[in-house]
C-alpha cells in the first residue's frame, strides 16, 4: 500500500472514507474521500450487514477511481453501547534484578493483558499502558533502562462485543470487498488524536465526540489516557424529539435542527414561528416558534451531557481537568452549544476539529463532523509506524543472530585452520626427524 492509510468511519449518520498520508512536515494530507448517508448503522452498530457491505464496496469503488491507487487493507472505527473500558495490572518478577529492564520484557508484559479472562461474547480491542511500577517506586512512564526484582504494567483496557465486531470484518471480508482489516479503532481515542494537544492531555482534559448514534468519552490526565466510554444516543435523539414534537418526517426534522436549533431556551424568541411544510407544495403547513423548538433540543442536550458528567464522576477525574471539556462531532455544532455546555458542565469547553492536517487538506476536514475519520488516518498512520519500527528491529535482530552465526562459523573454521596447521607442522617435524634418523643410519 506504500505509504497511504485508508480508513473508514462507520457512522449512524453518514460513512466517510479517506485516504491519507503522513507529510514530511509531521501533518497530514487527506487524498481522497467518500461521504455517503449511513444506512444499516443504529447506535454505532452494524445491523444491516448487507446494507452496510454496499456502503463499503460504493465507498472503496469511489475512492480507487479518485485516487488512481489500489489497497486491500483498511483500519475501521468502531463506537457502540457495548464498548466498555477498565483498568487491569500485570505482574512479572523478573530472573535477574540486577539487569536493567528491556523493551521487550514491556512489550511481553503488555501482550499478557491480551490473554485475561473476558465475559462471554467479549475481546480486548485496545490495552493501553498507563504506568509501571518497579519494585516499590510506582507511576513511571518509561521503566526501560531501570534495575528491580518486581516489574507491574498498570493498562487501560477497552472491551467490545465480539458479534459486533465480527460483523464488520464479514462486511470487509467478502466476495464484493475484499478488503483485509488492519485493525479496529475506538472511535473517541481516534477523535481526540485528530483534536487534542499535549499541553491539555497533561493538565486533564475530556474530549466528547457527539455523533448521530452515540456520544464517545475520553479523559486524559498527566498525558494518560484514564477513562473511555460510549454513551448509546446522540444527535440522532434530538433529531427524533423534534420529529415527534413536531409531527414531521426524521429529515425535515433534521433540516431544521441545524438550520434553526439552539441550546438555550432562554434565549429564543416566542414570537418567531416556523413554517415547515410536509411536502413540496406546502400544503398542511406547520409553524412552531423557535423558543419552543430550543425547549426540544435544551432537553435532550442537557440529558446528554448528565449522561457525560455521569461518566467523568465515575472516572475519578471530573476534578482534575484543568485544560476543561473538548466538544465535537457534529452534535457539537449547534447554536449555543459551547454556552450551553459551559453552564451545564462548569467547566471551560471548546468545539474541536482537526488540528493535524497540511494547508491542502485542512480547509474542507477542519470540521467537527470529520474528527473520527481525520483521526482514523492518524492513528492508522501510528499504527504503521510501529509495525515498520518492529519489522526494522525484527530484521536487525536477525541481521544480528547472522553476524554472530558467522563470527561463531569464522571463529571454528579459523580453529580448524590453526588445528590443521599445527597438526601439519607436527606432522612434518616427525618426517623430518625420521629423515634424520635415516641418515644418520646410512652414514
Amino acid at each position: 500500500m506504500g505509504n497511504y492509510i485508508v480508513v473508514i468511519d462507520l457512522g449512524t449518520t453518514k460513512i466517510v472514507a479517506l485516504i491519507g498520508e503522513k507529510t514530511d512536515s509531521g501533518r497530514y494530507r487527506i487524498l481522497a474521500s467518500c461521504e455517503l448517508k449511513s444506512t444499516g448503522i443504529v447506535r454505532g452498530e452494524v445491523e444491516n450487514l448487507e446494507d452496510v457491505t454496499k456502503l463499503i464496496k460504493k465507498s472503496v469503488d469511489e475512492l480507487k477511481e479518485k485516487s488512481g491507487l489500489e489497497f486491500s487493507e483498511v483500519y475501521v472505527g468502531i463506537a457502540g453501547h457495548h464498548i466498555r473500558c477498565m483498568c487491569e495490572s500485570v505482574k512479572e518478577l523478573r530472573d535477574n534484578a540486577k539487569s536493567m529492564i528491556r523493551q521487550d520484557e514491556i512489550d511481553a508484559l503488555q501482550q499478557k493483558m491480551y490473554s485475561i479472562r473476558m465475559e462471554p461474547g467479549e475481546e480486548i480491542l485496545h490495552v493501553i499502558p498507563q504506568s509501571y511500577n518497579v519494585d516499590d517506586r510506582i507511576d513511571i512512564r518509561k521503566p526501560v533502562g531501570m534495575l528491580g526484582r518486581e516489574l507491574t504494567g498498570n493498562y487501560h483496557i477497552v472491551v467490545g462485543k465480539t458479534s459486533a465486531i465480527d460483523v464488520i470484518k464479514e462486511c470487509l471480508d467478502n466476495q464484493r470487498v475484499k478488503l483485509k482489516l488492519n485493525r479496529l479503532i475506538l472511535e473517541p481515542l481516534a477523535s481526540a488524536a485528530a483534536i487534542l494537544n499535549n499541553e491539555e492531555k497533561e493538565l486533564g482534559v475530556a474530549l466528547v465526540d457527539i455523533g448521530g448514534g452515540t456520544t464517545d468519552l475520553v479523559v486524559y490526565y498527566d498525558n494518560i489516557l484514564r477513562w473511555s466510554a460510549v454513551i448509546p444516543f446522540g444527535g440522532n435523539s434530538v433529531t427524533q424529539d423534534i420529529k415527534d414534537g413536531c409531527k414531521i418526517p426524521m429529515d425535515i426534522a433534521e433540516r431544521i435542527k441545524t438550520g434553526h436549533g439552539a441550546c438555550l431556551a432562554y434565549l429564543s424568541s416566542e414570537n418567531v414561528y416556523l413554517s415547515i411544510s410536509n411536502n413540496n407544495n406546502n400544503d398542511d403547513n406547520k409553524e412552531i416558534s423557535t423558543k419552543a423548538l430550543s425547549r426540544i433540543i435544551d432537553s435532550r442536550m442537557e440529558e446528554i451531557i448528565g449522561a457525560v458528567m455521569y461518566e467523568l464522576e465515575i472516572s475519578g477525574f471530573s476534578s482534575k481537568l484543568d485544560a476543561g471539556i473538548v466538544f465535537t462531532g457534529g452534535g457539537s455544532l449547534l447554536k449555543d452549544f459551547k454556552q450551553f455546555a459551559e453552564s451545564k458542565t462548569g467547566l471551560k469547553a471548546r468545539i474541536g476539529k482537526p488540528a493535524y492536517l497540511s494547508n491542502d487538506s485542512g480547509k474542507h476536514f477542519a470540521q467537527p463532523f470529520y474528527s473520527t475519520a481525520v483521526g482514523l488516518v492518524i492513528k492508522g498512520v501510528e499504527c504503521e509506524e510501529i509495525k515498520r519500527q518492529k519489522e526494522r528491529e525484527q530484521r536487525e535482530k536477525e541481521e544480528q543472530k547472522k553476524r554472530e552465526r558467522e563470527r561463531k562459523e569464522k571463529e571454528e573454521h579459523d580453529e580448524r585452520e590453526r588445528e590443521q596447521k599445527t597438526n601439519g607442522n607436527v606432522f612434518q617435524r616427525l618426517i623430518d626427524q625420521f629423515s634424520n634418523l635415516i641418515n644418520n643410519d646410512t652414514v
